[in-house]
């Protein structure tokens, strides 16, 4: 194994937090491949950038030679995870979990190493609880303790209502721990309640607890909300190279950062030297360029980011477009109308004149001629409206 100090610093890298690192310490120390677990329940079937932020860090597990367990959660995913919800989650159906499911294997696969990663489903040992294992397992916990999760805690003190089968998803969650022997489990900042316990059911279980590492939430197109399809800020793992390449250059130059740390593969002190250039005088664009073909090239070829630059630079330079485009953020309520968008961006005077421009042919969305004078923009969509040869504006929904 490579020099402890620098594995840790790898393993340490865009972490939000881990628990305990002491301990993982001395699982380093044992010179074994370890177990490093995550669980994904199947409720949605494409997997974003902000997925690959722990998919990144599983990668890196398996280059450093540990064994790497991707739980498809298909008993968990029909009891239906509340995190961050002030309400109970439909569960889905076994064909829709199934379905779901393989949808991921097929897309973990463009960043984990097959031949490295164990697929598991944890319906293989809770199936087999049966009613006696399932009362059980509720028996090492209380209801005090469950109401100290902040989701339903809010929901309890604010008259919500909350299921009792709720109260058993932390521990089936944590219950998949003690059946894989887990040594390392990965999750959001948002999942900390759930990873915890299973820390706690090993425990009880005499086993060695696991380390939890943390990693941060992506924030999505528009810089505000975490990324995900509900927000329509996304970038989907198996979109279109020139669409990606599009969304990734719509992100605010300050968001760029962020997505260097947690989605780049670049080494630190590359990223710093970026850093630096841009500090003495460097277009933040052309680095978000190097982005946008880093990230391309995962997860489709070398050669597909470098057709989506040129059909950028036929889209968007050679159209000259500026580079100082002033950005807008507008309020999204139930949906904005294109007419009121661009008044609203100041790209025209009055609604009837936007409504005019459009049907003139001037008004452009992302480089496209946009003649759909009813079109309406939702929360979290972004793009780069211009009227005319000579105004422009990068507009943001939140």
């Amino acid at each position: 194994m490579a020099d402890l100090d620098q594995v840790l610093a790898e393993i340490k890298r865009g972490t939000d937090e881990i628990l305990l690192e002491a301990d993982l310490v001395e699982k380093l120390k044992e010179g074994r491949p370890l177990r490093i677990k995550l669980g994904a329940d199947p409720t949605a079937p494409d997997i974003h950038l902000g997925h690959t932020v722990i998919l990144n860090k599983l990668r890196l597990f398996q280059d450093l030679g540990h064994e790497v367990i991707f739980l498809i959660g298909d008993f968990t995913g029909m009891v239906g995870d509340p995190s961050g919800k002030n309400s109970t989650r439909p569960p889905l159906t076994r064909e829709q979990v199934l379905a779901n499911a393989e949808t991921y294997k097929e897309q973990v696969y463009k960043i984990l190493d097959p031949a490295k990663t164990r697929i598991e489903f944890n319906s293989s040992w809770l199936e087999q609880l049966g009613a006696a294992g399932m009362i059980r397992l509720a028996s090492h916990q209380t209801v005090a303790r469950m109401l100290e999760r902040d989701d339903f805690k809010k929901r309890y003190s604010g008259g919500q209502p909350i299921a009792i089968h709720e109260f058993m998803y932390p521990l089936l969650q944590g219950w998949d721990s003690v059946a894989l022997k887990a040594d390392v489990e990965l999750g959001g900042t948002d999942q900390k309640f759930n990873l915890l316990m299973g820390r706690e059911l090993q425990k009880a279980e005499g086993q060695k607890p696991q380390t939890v590492i943390m990693m941060p939430l992506l924030e999505g197109l528009d810089g505000v909300k975490k990324m995900s399809k509900s927000a329509h800020n996304y970038i989907g793992v198996s979109e279109a190279p020139d669409e990606m390449f599009g969304k990734i250059m719509s992100i605010s130059d300050e968001l760029m950062w962020r997505y260097f740390e947690l989605l780049s593969f670049r080494p630190l002190t590359e990223i710093e030297q970026f850093k630096a250039d841009v500090a003495n005088g460097a277009n933040p664009r052309d680095i978000k360029i190097a982005l946008a073909k880093e990230i391309i090239a995962r997860f489709h070829d070398e050669e597909s980011a470098q057709k989506a630059h040129q059909n950028f630079i036929d889209r968007f330079q050679k159209g000259a477009m500026p580079d100082d485009i002033p950005e807008v953020t507008l309020e999204a309520g139930e949906g904005v109308a294109v007419a009121n968008l661009l008044k609203d961006a100041g790209l025209v005077d009055s609604t009837s004149e936007a409504l005019r421009m459009i049907k003139q042919g001037a008004v452009k969305m992302d480089g496209d001629k946009l003649d759909d004078a009813k079109a309406v923009f939702t929360q979290g969509h972004s793009a780069i409206f211009q009227v005319g040869k000579r105004k422009f504006a990068k507009v943001t929904l939140i």
